[in-house]
């Protein structure tokens, strides 16, 4: 390649095959994860890989592989691809099958979340690349249906989310059960220290590819941050900027912390828009439900997709908008996944953020991992405030306990600091919060004038007088 020449997928040595479907999927130039990727895979190197969604990453690792297995052969896989999410491990196959377009190779992903008999029947037909979840690829190896012995290259994807989502003991499993000679690729958005052990452990010599420092969102995503006190004022918030930024706001993904809370914002979302435009996806919705809600999203379909992060690295849509953060993520890494959703091949987005009192410790803890201050916006003075529950603020006073007792192990907290009156050795009354005074009664309401010999008024007193008589 010429000097100050612009890189081309010409430059790598792949067959015209591979060449002529990246020129049919509109790709003109190589991203600079592929660029420094591709030529040391195809070198036979292992590749320890930190780049985010959206850079191009799964063709970075893909495109050496297609060329080094090549042609349909043999019976079992030669591939193993790991992800850590169904919609991911769909993706990838996806992807893959369009590069391969022009060959035999037999690609399949298997994962949870349906039947594994149809999957079981694929992967007896024969198999070139095998994408897999971790616990569907244990869960048919351990049946007898899948044998491992031939494969010559293993990937593990979002190596980060999987160590989020408790695969470790799952992928030390799989590592003692496949040919040890191998190539490895290991590809993670962050490189926390988990990730650095998994590396450790199976990458031999590998060559680092870091395309930006770890957990750095997109520069082209506008990131902003509204500080809002409550749930429902988040709602209101929502539907304040969904009306004001109609036209511009043309595919929406909208992430939530739980279910419960992806649900509510989907109803809501559903009285006020056209019928059809909003689809909602959670763990708790089966597989072809999400599916279809995916493809409807990325076929323009539907304009508000409501998510929890199960589907924050499984969704490739070139065109969103925006990412809308209604709740501030607990682990930190999923605030780069979620707006990696946006801005996505050198397309413009924004990302907007709703956190209250207690998020907003989250807020900072981000800022330092993605390097950069996000924008504070003023909530608008058409939206309306409402006042917070009594078990919002109580939850949210909880979790910021929760947070100074971290920081702080000797801070015993809000909740326990109304105790501390308490004098040791003392009993307090629970009905009237004064000490305890025993042979008292609680009350004088109702008591007899003569109460008689102590004990008298006893059931087992009374029964006793009875016999006596």
């Amino acid at each position: 390649m010429e000097p100050n020449a612009a890189p081309s997928f010409n430059d790598f040595k792949l067959n015209k095959q591979l060449l002529n479907a990246v020129a049919d999927s509109g790709f003109t130039e190589p991203t600079p994860v592929q660029e420094q990727t591709i030529p040391l895979l195809l070198a036979g190197h292992d590749v320890l890989g930190i780049a985010q969604t959206g850079t191009g990453k799964t063709a970075a690792f893909g495109l050496p592989l297609l060329m080094k297995v090549k042609y349909a052969q043999g019976q079992h896989p030669r591939a193993l691809i790991l992800a850590p999410t169904r919609e991911l491990a769909i993706q990838i196959e996806n992807h893959l099958k369009k590069l391969a377009v022009y060959t035999d190779l037999r690609i399949f992903a298997i994962y949870g979340g349906l039947g594994p008999k149809t999957q079981i029947e694929t992967i007896a037909q024969g198999l070139d690349i095998l994408i897999a979840t971790p616990g569907r690829l244990m869960e048919i190896y351990l049946k007898g249906d899948l044998v491992l012995k031939d494969l010559k290259t293993l990937v593990l994807d979002e190596a980060d989310k999987m160590m989020d989502m408790g695969f470790m003991p799952q992928i030390r499993k799989i590592l003692e059960i496949i040919p040890r000679k191998r190539q490895n690729v290991l590809f993670s958005a962050t490189m926390p220290e988990r990730v650095t052990i998994l590396s450790e452990e199976f990458l031999e010599f590998p060559v680092r590819v870091e395309v930006t420092p770890p957990a750095r969102s997109a520069q082209t995503i506008h990131q902003t941050l509204y500080q809002v006190p409550n749930s429902l004022t988040k709602i209101n918030l929502l539907h304040h900027l969904l009306h004001r930024d109609a036209d511009t706001m043309t595919r929406v993904l909208i992430f939530t912390r739980t279910k419960e809370h992806a649900d509510q914002v989907a109803h809501f979302l559903e009285r006020k828009a056209p019928v059809g435009e909003v689809r909602v996806i959670h763990g708790n919705k089966g597989q072809n439900a999400r599916m279809n809600s995916m493809d409807s999203f990325r076929a323009g379909e539907v304009r508000y997709l409501v998510a929890t992060d199960v589907a924050a690295r499984g969704i490739d849509v070139p065109q969103v908008s925006h990412v809308i953060n209604f709740d501030v993520p607990l682990i930190h890494d999923d605030y780069v996944h979620r707006i990696g959703r946006t801005g996505r091949a050198q397309h413009t987005g924004a990302a907007i953020t709703f956190a209250n009192e207690a998020e907003m410790v989250h807020i900072t803890e981000i800022e330092d991992l993605i390097q950069q201050t996000i924008e504070q916006l003023d909530i608008p003075e058409e939206v309306v405030i409402a006042p917070t529950p009594f078990e919002e603020q109580q939850k949210m006073s909880r979790e910021l306990d929760e947070r100074r007792k971290k920081l702080d192990p000797e801070f015993k907290g809000a909740f326990h600091e109304r105790k501390e009156w308490i004098k040791p050795g003392e009993t307090i009354d629970k009905r009237t919060g004064k000490v305890f005074e025993p042979g008292r009664k609680k009350s004088g309401k109702g008591a007899k004038a003569n109460p008689g010999k102590k004990g008298a008024s006893a059931p087992g007193a009374k029964a006793l007088r009875r016999r006596g008589r």
